[in-house]
């Protein structure tokens, strides 16, 4: 049976398929619209399935502010063709929009949302079917505040931040250069205060681990010097094989080395101050939050200020108290 090019296009629309499986599908289900949709969701799920267990590593990510509410949603394929595609972008954007609308807390809560004749859950797995790849929503994440910031990286959709405010804003774009802030810097926390519990433990440990190691080196190579060897020759057994082989040290002379290194290290590994490796610890968890603590950075457009104190010249009590990441790349 021929179908005719208005009722493709019509279940294009209802569908988000391509105008060739629109096509077909009618002509399957003899321009049955129902059993049209059937056939493409059956189509998207039968792609789903067998694409399951691959990576969905590339796609669309946006961000959306409505008022006092906003989100970010990463809508994931596998490759970057699809995902520049501007089917897929709409289909990514118009399930952002329903999300907000719907001021949506969860990824569960938005693909149970209608969108056609369908739910946005089997709306991205017709669309599987569409373009032969696997498709996830991912990385829902929203913000509530008296005042939001967005930025989408360069508008390329693959780097998204979203940052929440105290209070409302006298200049916005302020809060556009600190959700720039956000995704160039990638902060772990908003100040120290709110740096997870196991994120301190573990830099810490960190912390202390690298300063007596630290330590103990510097008691190595303080000894190698005073009895008269090259710091280049003893770092390590490819240094010292390489010293014999040229004749810079002798068979007994490398054991010796091996021997000071050994002796020294375990020596001064065992009589550390525990209160000095605090110390040195400690100014490390400071350079940490300086570093990844949001509020504590460098403002990346003037250097010589934080970015609490960007905002304090903006307003005085001006703060951010939240902000959202998402990357589609590795960092």
């Amino acid at each position: 049976m021929a179908v005719s090019i208005a009722d493709i296009q019509k279940l294009r629309k209802m569908s988000g398929a391509g105008l060739a499986d629109c096509k077909k599908a009618l002509e399957e289900a003899e321009s049955d619209f129902d059993k049209a949709m059937e056939i493409i969701r059956k189509r998207g799920q039968a792609i789903a399935a067998k694409r399951s267990d691959r990576d969905a590593s590339e796609g669309c990510v946006l961000v959306k502010v409505d008022g006092t509410f906003g989100a970010i949603i990463a809508l994931k394929c596998e490759t970057d063709f699809v995902a520049s595609n501007a089917d897929f972008i709409k289909l990514a954007q118009d399930i952002l929009d329903a999300a907000v609308a719907a001021r949506c807390k969860t990824v569960e809560e938005v693909n149970a949302l209608p969108m056609g004749d369908m739910t946005i859950a089997e709306a991205v797995t017709a669309r599987s079917g569409v373009t032969g790849e696997k498709m996830e929503l991912d990385g829902y994440m929203t913000l509530e505040a008296p005042a939001l910031a967005s930025y989408n990286h360069m508008n390329k959709n693959f780097l998204c931040t979203l940052v929440a405010f105290n209070k409302e804003m006298a200049n916005p774009a302020a809060g556009h250069e600190v959700a720039m802030q956000v995704a160039a810097m990638n902060p772990v926390a908003v100040d120290e205060a709110s740096v997870p519990a196991e994120v301190k433990e573990r830099e810490m440990t960190v912390a202390v681990e690298k300063t007596k190691l630290e330590q103990c080196q510097k008691a190595v190579e303080a000894a190698l010097k005073k009895a008269g060897y090259n710091l280049y020759t003893a770092e390590n057994e490819e240094h010292i094989a390489e010293g014999i082989a040229k004749g810079y040290i002798t068979e007994a002379q490398a054991d010796d080395i091996r021997r000071i290194k050994t002796e020294v290290f375990e020596q001064k590994a065992a009589t550390l101050p525990a209160q000095m490796v605090e110390n040195i610890a400690k100014g490390r968890m400071a350079k940490f939050y300086k570093e990844n603590c949001l509020l504590n950075q460098d403002y990346i457009q003037d250097t010589k200020i934080t970015v609490a104190d960007f905002l304090k010249k903006e307003e005085k009590d001006l703060t951010v108290t939240a902000f959202k990441r998402f990357s589609l790349r590795a960092e």
